[in-house]
């Protein structure tokens, strides 16, 4: 061997030995922050991320710590709740004009159809609150809280079906295997609330006769982060989350003991091999065990005052309704969960829109109007960002058979409604306008990709510098679009 090849040797197994130390100090470190998640924090007076996310310091100060999301999936119809067009009643079942159309691409479940007769809603609309917002008549909690909202007109998505669009509101990309908004927040910031997962779940009862699509684990997925940053979605019957409870015979001192030996077991492994998400499982352990505490006291809603329970409506005391899950999600604020996610579905009105949206908004509005209320007379409104609104809006053109007092709407991405409030929302507003049909925007739009980069705003991120390499690229949630929409910020 030459001299130049021993060099050679030498060089790369000092590489590896470097390689294989910095891994074990690693994996110290991460277990170590398992164990004590202060141990690493950064001193109180400094803006700093000390909640053990990758973020080490957030990019500006934040006007909200936590987001709760109530999402309306399949696509409620914003011309029957928050988008009024009183002149549509002149245009009853007459054909959607081309020009407004303009050759946009609809659904295959109405492509075939020989017309598109316009069906104007069935429900009335009157005006509410300082702001004067026009509120439709099925909504009455929410005209009380109406100055607390900002009511967004001109939302815009690019999916046109329910998989792919509610995939790309959550994940900020149409095809399956991205992180989820709440994955991003959990990875980006981490929790104050180490009892507690930093992003929860609670999927409501589905109301009887509704027709809905279906909810995927992979909507509240890590995607390509370490598994650790994943939804954890709440059972609304026996234990709430799997395996939460000890089996017969195991005590928790035992299981204390076999966590502690089942780590030590981990750590030998990631120091063997260096894979990252061994360490993710041994924080996974760690906080399912947390939880056995945390989370029978977090769903124990037996010490509500009565007022409050009142408040949310009969439902309440009724595990897996919305109501009960809006007044989990407030004590999951007060918890300090920076995310969580309430999703009620059934908004999928192809047919039978008028009887069918009725049933529904008696399970929705008055636990949305208590939420905010709730909040608010905590003082956890102000750093609570509270977001309302599904994956697309639906269509003025009815989709089948019309009549005076039926019809239904097809998909429709160019145009809906969400609102916001709270967390730094310029509340007592309606931004953005939808033209005389609700088909277009016409004045400020606001894209999925602006949505997502102003919540992050809301956080004290800056959605394009938060980032993850994987396959050779840095991806985002926002992918490469974006801008923060200011006109909704306080």
């Amino acid at each position: 061997m030459s001299f130049l090849d021993f060099e050679r040797l030498r060089t790369a197994m000092s590489r590896r030995y470097l390689l294989g130390q910095g891994t074990n100090a690693l994996g110290a470190a991460a277990l170590a922050s398992c164990l004590n998640p202060q141990l690493f924090a950064a001193p109180a007076n400094q803006m700093a991320n000390t909640f053990g996310g990758s973020l080490p310091q957030l990019h500006h100060a934040p006007k909200a710590k936590r987001v709760i999301w109530l999402f309306m999936a399949d696509g409620p119809s914003q011309l029957d709740l928050w988008d009024y067009k009183p002149g549509l009643q002149e245009w009853f079942d007459k054909d959607l004009p081309e020009s407004v159309r303009n050759g946009q691409r609809i659904t295959t479940m109405t492509s075939g159809q020989a017309r598109f007769p316009i069906a104007p809603s069935l429900f009335n609309f009157s005006q509410h609150g300082q702001s004067g917002a026009w509120v439709s008549e099925l909504l009455p909690h929410m005209t009380k809280v109406v100055d607390d909202i900002a009511i967004v007109k001109s939302m815009q998505t690019d999916a046109i079906n329910h998989d792919p669009a509610i995939t790309f509101i959550q994940t900020g990309s149409e095809i399956p295997g991205r992180p989820s908004l709440g994955s991003w927040l959990s990875y980006g910031i981490g929790s104050p609330n180490q009892d507690l997962p930093a992003y929860v779940v609670l999927i409501s009862r589905i109301a009887n006769g509704a027709q809905t699509q279906a909810l995927f684990s992979r909507l509240w997925g890590s995607g390509f982060l370490p598994t650790k940053h994943q939804g954890v979605s709440l059972r609304s019957s026996g234990d709430p989350v799997l395996y939460l409870s000890n089996p017969p015979g195991v005590s928790a001192d035992g299981r204390r003991s076999m966590l502690d030996g089942l780590a030590a077991l981990n750590q030998q492994k990631f120091t063997d091999v260096g894979d990252p998400e061994i360490t993710a499982r041994i924080a996974q352990y760690e906080m399912a065990y947390r939880m056995q505490t945390s989370v029978p006291d977090l769903v124990d809603i037996t010490n509500e005052p009565k007022h409050v329970l009142d408040m949310y409506g009969p439902e309440v005391t009724q595990p897996g309704t919305f109501a009960y899950n809006c007044l989990l999600a407030r004590r999951m604020a007060e918890r300090g969960v920076p995310f969580t996610q309430v999703f009620l579905r059934g908004w999928d009105h192809h047919g039978g829109l008028p009887g069918a949206i009725r049933n529904l908004v008696k399970a929705a509005d008055q636990p949305c109007a208590a939420l905010i209320q709730d909040l608010k007379q905590r003082g956890l409104l102000d750093d609570t960002l509270v977001v309302w609104g599904g994956e697309f809006g639906r269509t003025v053109y009815s989709q089948g058979t019309l009549s005076k007092e039926n019809y239904g709407r097809d998909h429709h991405p160019r145009s809906f409604s969400m609102w916001m409030a709270g967390g730094g929302i310029k509340g007592g507003q309606v931004y953005g306008q939808t033209d005389d049909f609700s088909y277009n925007v016409t004045e400020n739009p606001v894209h999925v990709h602006d949505l997502n980069a102003t919540i992050l705003h809301l956080l004290g991120i800056d959605h394009e510098r938060l980032t993850y390499r994987f396959q050779g690229r840095d991806f985002r949630l926002t992918d490469v679009h974006g801008h923060v929409v200011n006109g909704l910020i306080a």
